[in-house]
C-alpha cells in the first residue's frame, strides 16, 4: 500500500552517530515524511559547528525527510516554516505557548526547548529534498552546567512522556504543515504565517 502523503513512516534506532547522517545513508529507499529517530546520538549536530546535547532515551532526537513537489530554491524559508510551526502546533496541544526565535529555534519564555537543523538539496533551481534534524527536550530535567538556558516539556508540566507516542503526535503535526506546501498558495501562506510570528532577537 502506498504511504499517505500526510502520514510519516517512523523508524526508531537504539543509537546512531547522527540521525541526519543516517537518513542520508538511507535516502534512496526513503520516501517523503520518513523519520529516523534515535534514543542516543554520538555525533548529533546543531547549527554551524555546535553539537546537540541530549540525555539518552529522554528526549526526541530525530530527522525527517521532506521530498518537495513545488518548492523553488527561493522558497527555502518554507522548509523552516513547516518545521517550526508544526512543533509550535504540537507544543500548544500540551498547554505550552512557545515562540519561534529566528532562524529556527523554539523557546518557551527565556529558555530553549527545541532546535532545528535544515539541510536542503537544491537541483535545477528547486529544492529536491530536505533532511531536517530536530532535538526536542521532552523528559530531561538534569542539565549540564555549560548549557545556559535549556528547558523540557517535563520541566514545564511535571509530567513524564512516552517518546514513541509523543513523536507520533508530533509527526502528525509536521505532516499537516508539510501538506500545506502542496500548492503555490499554501507555500505563500505558510511563509507568511511564519514571518508573522518569528521573533528576531
Amino acid at each position: 500500500m502506498e504511504q499517505s502523503s500526510t502520514e510519516c513512516n517512523i523508524c526508531w534506532l537504539d543509537s546512531t552517530d547522527s540521525t541526519n547522517d543516517e537518513l542520508r545513508r538511507r535516502l534512496d529507499q526513503s520516501g517523503n515524511l520518513t523519520i529516523i529517530a534515535s534514543g542516543k546520538q554520538s555525533a548529533g549536530r546543531g547549527q554551524g559547528d555546535h553539537t546537540w546535547h541530549s540525555a539518552p532515551g529522554q528526549n526526541l532526537t530525530f530527522s525527517i525527510l521532506l521530498r518537495h513537489r513545488l518548492l523553488k530554491a527561493s522558497d527555502a524559508l518554507a522548509v523552516t516554516s513547516i518545521m517550526a510551526l508544526g512543533i509550535r502546533d504540537y507544543l500548544r496541544t500540551k498547554g505550552i505557548e512557545p515562540w519561534i526565535k529566528w532562524p529556527n529555534d523554539i523557546w518557551v519564555g527565556e529558555k530553549k526547548i527545541c532546535g532545528i537543523l535544515v539541510e536542503n538539496c537544491i537541483f535545477a533551481g528547486k529544492i529536491d529534498f530536505s533532511i531536517v534534524g530536530v532535538g526536542l527536550d521532552l523528559n530531561q530535567t538534569d542539565w549540564p552546567s555549560e548549557l545556559p538556558n535549556p528547558v523540557s516539556l517535563k520541566d514545564l508540566t511535571g509530567q513524564d512522556y512516552d517518546t514513541h507516542e509523543e513523536l507520533r503526535k508530533l509527526s502528525e503535526a509536521l505532516a499537516r504543515r508539510s501538506e500545506q506546501t502542496s500548492t503555490d498558495e499554501g507555500v505563500a501562506e505558510i511563509i507568511d504565517e511564519f514571518n508573522s510570528v518569528v521573533i528576531f532577537r
